[in-house]
């Protein structure tokens, strides 16, 4: 059984999972759509104020601290192995961090870097590489970071 403690964690890394899955969800299910049917000049300087307001302390604060508390959990289930929750602590955390913060900083960050450099009037081809690419991978974050939710609630369980 989980004591106090260990609980707490787990379930501030499920919550903080399900939101971050919603985000990327809602990013998924109409935000980008809605931004692929405006014109390029448009979905560009939109984007690119959506990329500038979501660097907010809330934001990064809800995003990377669920991150350290999936890495802390991921850790600790290595080294209390033997508990029965142990096998889903490891889980969530790796799909956390593998699954939505690694595609964060290795993909999304510097696409949304790149389309800060670009001029909206002459954007048209590279905004249509950049709404495909960065919505497929977002799907990916949305999906694992539900799983890891749900992978965390599991462990709250068993």
């Amino acid at each position: 059984m989980m004591n106090g403690y260990l609980f707490v964690l787990t379930l501030l890394a499920a919550l903080g999972c399900a939101m971050m899955a919603g985000v990327f969800f809602a990013f998924s299910a109409f935000v980008m759509k809605a931004l692929a049917r405006l014109p390029a000049e448009q979905g560009v300087a939109a984007m690119q104020a959506i990329n500038v307001a979501a660097v907010t302390f809330a934001f990064m604060a809800a995003l990377f601290g669920t991150a350290m508390a999936c890495g802390a959990l991921a850790v600790w289930a290595l080294c209390a192995w033997s508990e029965r929750f142990a096998p889903y602590l490891l889980v969530g955390g790796v799909l956390y961090l593998i699954g939505t913060i690694l595609p964060t900083i290795a993909y999304h960050v510097p696409r949304n870097e790149a389309l800060s450099r670009v001029e909206p009037h002459s954007a048209e081809s590279h905004w249509r590489r950049y709404l495909s690419g960065w919505t497929a991978w977002n799907h990916l974050r949305a999906a694992t970071a539900l799983a890891a939710a749900a992978t965390f609630t599991i462990a709250l369980h068993v």
